[in-house]
């Protein structure tokens, strides 16, 4: 298949005034749309069909790459992850024996896979685990990257070889990135970093802001910055991130009150929430993003909400690592804007992500109905982009980049529903084995289910994560 930029004739495809039939999208040699015409019943000759709901690509806010390696392996009673290493594997394998646990016990299991990942290695794993991303229709990943340095904190020749791996690795797999190089300089308030942690830090937030200056956007990438969490960063360092996301105009994310252990050891050591600390600094605002922001009180809603600091639920890792669930509803209704991830890579799947966080506010507040499916598709398209720093994407319309995602609305899943439905179809029906075609750039990167750039996603996820367990 030649992955030429073309014309599209989308079956159905939701644009500004919901679901509207026979859809012509048409690109231009930059990547854009350059026309969209409604109400076209045929395609047009020469025309690529796109047979179900198109929608806008999906935007995946928050994700580890390295962590697709844990899937399936820490889970209760049955963990394997991990055998014996340098560097805490033993430790990781016996942690994981004791599952269930908690977050604290999987996260030692992880420290074992970030302990034995190369630029190579990285650059493998995270090459199939975007491939699975364009599979189930992102087009665009923010990638909250702080595995700077080598096992124990040397440094390569290349002092960003890492962050440059996960780049080309996006590129290959064929979707776009925005790569938040992560702050991470302490184990907790007022503590030098563990062994596992050597390799996240550069000592100081000056260092890190003169390594992550060299990293380089380009069509296919932004840079941003992210602030690991507060227990990671100290607080006179705050400022130091902060201004350096801000002299670039670029996207900040932070990790926010996931865990109720760590709100209490922030307000041990500062007298503050980690909501308002950050806030004191100079943190949040439009460019931030508070990733789970699940553990908050009514006054950390409003002061996230008053500053219009954009929240990124990942229902999915929420709920496997039993953080809890957050206030999404409260805060959009405070002000924030809300987008999606998929975190650790429980799963990937971001209709999923989606579905997750209407049904776990039903699940909370006992009451059905907190968003349309056209409010919850927002937040996975639009909004996700905005987070990430694509303003020009997530929306089907001409000068906006042409980033599309199609489901099937002819699966066993999403069979019957009327097509003036589809939207509702996708969000509470579908999943990632529904997407049948992923546009990037006008590219066709993914057509009828087989991605086009990596032939075998599956055997390229099974090799790559093989080789960090053998």
């Amino acid at each position: 298949m030649s992955l030429t930029r073309q014309t599209y004739w989308a079956e159905h495809a939701l644009l500004d005034t919901g679901v509207e039939p026979g859809v012509v999208v048409e690109t231009g040699d930059d990547g854009r749309i350059s026309a969209v015409r409604r109400g076209v019943t045929a395609p047009p000759p020469g025309a690529v069909t796109l047979r179900g709901l198109t929608l806008p690509g999906l935007a995946n806010a928050h994700s580890h790459a390295f962590h697709r390696a844990l899937r399936g392996v820490v889970q209760a009673g049955h963990a394997t992850a991990a055998p014996a290493r340098p560097h805490g594997g033993r430790a990781a394998a016996e942690a994981a024996e004791r599952a269930p646990g908690n977050f604290w016990t999987w996260r030692e299991v992880m420290y074992g896979v970030a302990d034995r990942l190369t630029p190579e290695s990285y650059f493998a794993l995270a090459r199939a685990t975007y491939a699975e991303m364009a599979l189930a229709g992102i087009t665009a990943v923010g990638e909250f990257h702080y595995l700077h340095h080598a096992p124990g904190g040397g440094h390569y020749g290349n002092p960003n070889a890492m962050g440059e791996a996960l780049i080309a690795a996006a590129a290959e797999a064929g979707i776009r990135i925005t790569l938040l190089d992560t702050c991470y300089l302490s184990s907790g308030f007022g503590a030098e970093p563990n062994q596992h942690q050597l390799r996240f830090s550069d000592g100081t937030a000056e260092a890190w802001a003169e390594r992550a200056a060299e990293l380089k956007g380009d069509g296919n990438t932004r840079i941003g910055a992210a602030v690991h969490s507060v227990r990671a960063v100290p607080v006179d360092q705050l400022g130091t991130v902060a201004a350096w996301a801000q002299e670039r105009d670029a996207p900040l994310h932070v990790h926010l009150s996931e865990q109720t252990v760590e709100n209490d050891a922030c307000v041990e050591a500062h007298g503050f929430t980690p909501t308002a600390l950050l806030s004191d600094h100079g943190v949040l605002g439009p460019r931030t993003t508070a990733v789970h922001a699940t553990h908050l009180t009514p006054g950390d809603i409003r002061l996230l909400g008053h500053s219009h600091t954009g929240i990124c639920m990942c229902p999915t890792t929420e709920r496997d690592l039993a953080d809890g669930i957050g206030p999404a509803h409260k805060l959009q209704s405070a002000g924030s804007p809300l987008s999606l991830g998929s975190d650790s890579h429980a799963v990937i799947d971001i209709l999923e992500e989606a579905r997750a966080m209407e049904l776990d506010e039903r699940l909370h507040s006992h009451t059905r109905g907190h968003w349309t499916a056209a409010q919850l598709l927002r937040a996975a398209t639009a909004d996700g982009h905005a987070a990430l720093g694509w303003d020009d994407a997530g929306r089907i319309e001409q000068g906006a980049l042409a980033d599309l995602t199609t489901i099937a609305l002819d699966s066993v899943r999403t069979a019957g529903p009327p097509p003036r439905l589809a939207a509702e179809t996708a969000v509470f029906a579908a999943t990632n084995a529904d997407v049948r075609d992923t546009v990037v750039g006008g590219r066709h990167v993914v057509r009828e289910g087989a991605h086009q750039l990596v032939p075998d996603v599956a055997g390229a996820l099974a090799e790559s994560i093989a080789a960090l367990h053998d």
